[in-house]
Order: structure tokens, then C-alpha cells, then sequence
């Protein structure tokens, strides 16, 4: 049986070629699955999982939970802002703690870069990053470019735009990562003050005219701006960040082809996309959302084998 070459998830920099499309080809098997009446399958039935959620989620925080039901695992959720760590206890107290409960495998978001690697060498359990502050995001990054390759059927040579706040998106490294090692030329667009220092390292393209960047690309993932992590303006207003990131069907009804929109999520409609452009049939956001149950379900079941095969 083909096995992942890592023993956690804490973000795509670790992760090899093999690895993105063996997860590829599981979460291919997986979306056969939820999409059948009986959408369970027995796989980890003796596998317990704790969600670890010390920042607020909607998205990713159900989608893995609904994956890991879809697999038959114990699910136990935490939720920092109900929890003992407002009394003051650490990172690694709390967890081992869950773990003194016989946890096989911790999903964990965390508002600071590398808490998931820490954790990783700190307890006896497999760690999935699910977001560890402006650092990676794996999860997302995968079902990205997994639906981009449903969409257009290969990546490689596919030119991917990234819009929007570059300089705090966990979604755009990870998404940088994960593109380049399948072959896709990068390009990100935003704003010089949302732009990382040292981008250029990366090896993506620097653009800062949304329409040249639209009219270079293929597919077009659009970021939130986020306002949470931000302790300045790094512009004007909202207003006048619309006008020169944000995309409504005019702009893309005037290009000279056809384009992919998609967004992470949670969108802010009308900042940097319209109502229309969200609901229109260039957006794959909602297959987005579908492909990450898939996706997850492939890297929990890919990690927890590992984990039982080496215990």
C-alpha cells in the first residue's frame, strides 16, 4: 500500500510530489463515497480525534469533523474560548491532557506561526495543521489545487493568480507551495503594502494591476482581506480597495477569456468579490467547500493508517 512520506501534516513545504497526488488519488476514492446514500465508510473505526480550534472557524473546523465522522473515528471538539487555557494553561498541558484520554491524532488551529510543529515534538500523537496564524494553512492549499485539476483536468503549465492580502493569508503560502510543486506557474496581486518583503524568493510573479493579472491567468483565487491580523492601515478604505482589487462581472465579462474564480472563504461580498461573481458559474467556491470534505477525509485516513501501522 502506498504511504505518505511524512507522519504529520504541519504544512505543504514538508510534503513531496508523490504525497499531493497520492492524496489526490484517496480523496478521488472519498468523493465517490459522499456522494453515495450511505456516505459512511468503517475506516477508522478504532481511531480516536481531537479538533483543536484555539481561533474561530466555520469552514475547516466542520468539513474535518464531518470527515472524520464520514470515517467512522471518535471525534472530540475543543473550543479554546470555552476552555481551561483562559485559566492560563499551555499549549502542551492542554493537549496532553485530551491525549491522557487516548487521542491517536490532534487536528489543531492556533493563532501562532508553528505552533503545530512545536506540538508535533512535543507529543506522542500525529498532528494536522489546520491553520497556524499568517504561516500555512495544508488542507486548504489541497483542496484547492485539487479543484483546479477537477476543473481544468492538470495543473502543469496552468497560470494561478492569488489576490488580495499576500502579506497575512496562511492560504497564500500554502497555496504557493502546493502549486509549484505540480507544475503551475504563480503569480500574486494585491496591493505593495499587503506584499510580503521577500515574495520575489518564492518564485511567483509580482503583479499590481488586477486587470493585467486577470488577463495572464487561468484561475483566479480571490483572499479576503484580513482585518484581524491587521494593527495599521495598509490602505486608504475599504472603498478604495474595491476599486482597485475587487472583482465584479464587468471586469471579467471584458476579459479576453474565460476565467476560474474561486475563494477561500468566508467571502466578504463586495470587497473583493460581487454577489454576482460569487454565484456566477466561473466561481467553483461551493465545489471548493465539497472537495475539502474529500480532501480531508483522504489526509486523516493517509495519516491514521501510517500511525497504525507503525504503533
Amino acid at each position: 500500500m502506498s504511504e505518505l512520506s511524512v507522519n504529520h501534516l504541519l504544512g505543504i513545504k514538508d510534503l513531496t510530489k508523490e504525497d499531493i497526488e497520492l492524496i489526490f488519488a484517496t480523496a478521488d476514492q472519498f468523493k465517490d463515497v459522499i456522494n453515495r446514500p450511505i456516505k459512511k465508510v468503517p475506516s477508522l473505526r478504532d481511531i480516536t480525534i481531537a479538533n483543536l480550534f484555539f481561533e474561530n472557524s466555520t469552514r475547516t473546523r466542520l468539513s474535518f469533523e464531518l470527515a472524520e465522522k464520514r470515517l467512522s473515528a471518535d471525534v472530540i471538539n475543543f473550543s479554546a474560548s470555552s476552555s481551561s487555557v483562559n485559566k492560563g494553561e499551555t499549549l502542551v498541558d492542554t493537549v496532553n491532557n485530551i491525549l491522557s484520554m487516548k487521542v491517536d491524532l490532534v487536528v489543531m488551529r492556533h493563532p501562532n506561526p508553528g505552533a503545530a510543529v512545536f506540538l508535533s515534538k512535543n507529543v506522542d500523537a500525529t498532528i494536522i495543521n489546520a491553520g497556524d496564524g499568517a504561516h500555512e494553512h495544508p488542507t486548504q492549499a489541497l483542496l484547492d489545487a485539487y479543484s483546479v485539476r477537477e476543473k481544468h483536468t492538470d495543473l502543469v503549465g496552468k497560470n494561478v493568480v492569488i489576490v488580495g492580502d499576500i502579506l497575512h493569508s496562511r492560504v497564500a503560502l500554502s497555496n504557493i507551495f502546493c502549486l509549484k510543486k505540480l507544475g503551475a506557474n504563480v503569480m500574486v496581486c494585491g496591493p505593495s503594502t499587503l506584499m510580503p518583503k521577500h515574495i520575489h524568493s518564492l518564485g511567483v510573479q509580482v503583479e499590481y494591476n488586477l486587470r493585467k493579472a486577470l488577463e495572464w491567468c487561468d484561475v483566479a483565487n480571490m483572499l479576503r482581506v484580513q482585518s484581524e491580523r491587521q494593527e495599521i492601515n495598509y490602505f486608504p478604505s475599504i472603498r478604495e480597495y474595491t476599486m482597485q482589487y475587487g472583482v465584479n462581472m464587468e471586469l471579467l465579462n471584458s476579459l479576453s477569456k474565460e476565467i476560474t474564480i474561486m475563494h477561500p472563504g468566508p467571502i466578504n461580498r463586495g470587497v473583493e468579490i460581487t454577489s454576482e461573481v460569487a454565484d456566477s458559474d466561473q466561481a467553483i467556491i461551493l465545489n471548493q467547500v465539497e472537495n475539502g470534505v474529500a480532501i480531508r477525509m483522504a489526509v486523516v485516513y493517509l495519516l491514521a493508517s501510517k500511525r497504525k501501522l507503525s504503533t
